[in-house]
């Protein structure tokens, strides 16, 4: 769908920042909108969309169990 998207999770990325997760949730929001930036009217629906996007990210990854490693609980937010 996003190829700009990067896979978030372990083995591909050792650590994800809230940038990268922030990253992602606006490429999905701007392929699912058609809008690469929203008219002034539709901001702050892009940008709740963006925030609850990022937030499920950050929760899938933080409860994802892949095969063969260990889980170390919650990933550190980190800029």
């Amino acid at each position: 769908m996003c190829r700009s998207i990067k896979t978030l999770r372990e083995p591909y990325v050792p650590t994800v920042t809230d940038a990268d997760v922030h990253a992602a949730a606006l490429q999905y929001v701007r392929k699912i909108s058609g809008f690469r930036a929203p008219a002034a009217h539709n901001a702050a629906a892009f940008e709740a969309a963006v925030t609850a996007v990022a937030a499920a990210t950050r929760t899938l990854l933080d409860q994802i169990v892949v095969r063969g490693a260990s889980r170390p609980g919650p990933s550190p937010a980190t800029d």
